[in-house]
């Protein structure tokens, strides 16, 4: 039975892409645009809730500055094992402190020290000053938490649009698109078939 949510759809398509093997299930696609020429990455989903896709960067970062000049993006997910395409498109805005935070607080204490090191997007001139960074911060926060930075944080995309496509090894595939509608998702199939 189709669902009316496609969070919940995305759920368990989510799940079923990590039951499949899938080398990582939460690697996407985020494409930006400032008003120059689009650019696209890949990064790892954080979290997905009725609101909407989390990611987390360097406020200061390419991707963050794109943002700020143009907050909308576009994400897509790829799950070949099992036949199955995302992707969703809409505004996209900064998630609380408190959210960033708790999320930060979760990751690996080298992982912490490596946010305040990197200096994402921004030339470095010369590799070992990377390890200089992290080794001055690591003796910076020596014995004591590891605080977020103020320049690293969440975002989340607040989709308008999410398209679920289902390939079929025929060539045929399967795309339902839901559309937000005010308060609620409406939404409509399409097939379609691959020309070899």
């Amino acid at each position: 039975m189709l669902s009316l949510d496609p969070f919940d759809r995305f759920d368990r398509l989510f799940a079923r892409a990590r039951e499949a093997g899938e080398p990582d299930a939460s690697a996407h696609v985020l494409a930006t645009a400032s008003a120059g020429q689009p650019s696209a990455r890949y990064l790892l989903l954080k979290g997905v809730d009725g609101g909407g896709f989390v990611f987390f960067t360097n406020y200061r970062s390419r991707k963050a500055q794109d943002l700020a000049a143009n907050p909308s993006a576009a994400v897509c997910f790829y799950w070949p094992r099992i036949g199955a395409e995302v992707t969703a498109r809409g505004a996209v805005e900064r998630i609380t402190a408190a959210e960033s935070d708790a999320y930060f607080t979760c990751r690996p204490r080298g992982s912490r020290l490596g946010a305040w090191a990197s200096r994402q997007s921004l030339p470095l001139g010369w590799r070992p000053w990377l390890v200089v960074r992290w080794l001055f911060f690591a003796a910076r926060f020596f014995a004591r938490p590891v605080p977020r930075p103020p320049f690293w944080g969440g975002f989340r995309l607040q989709p308008d649009v999410i398209e679920f496509v289902q390939h079929e090894p025929n060539g045929a595939s399967e795309h339902t698109i839901y559309t937000r509608a005010d308060d609620a998702w409406r939404h409509e199939v399409h097939f379609a078939w691959r020309i070899p």
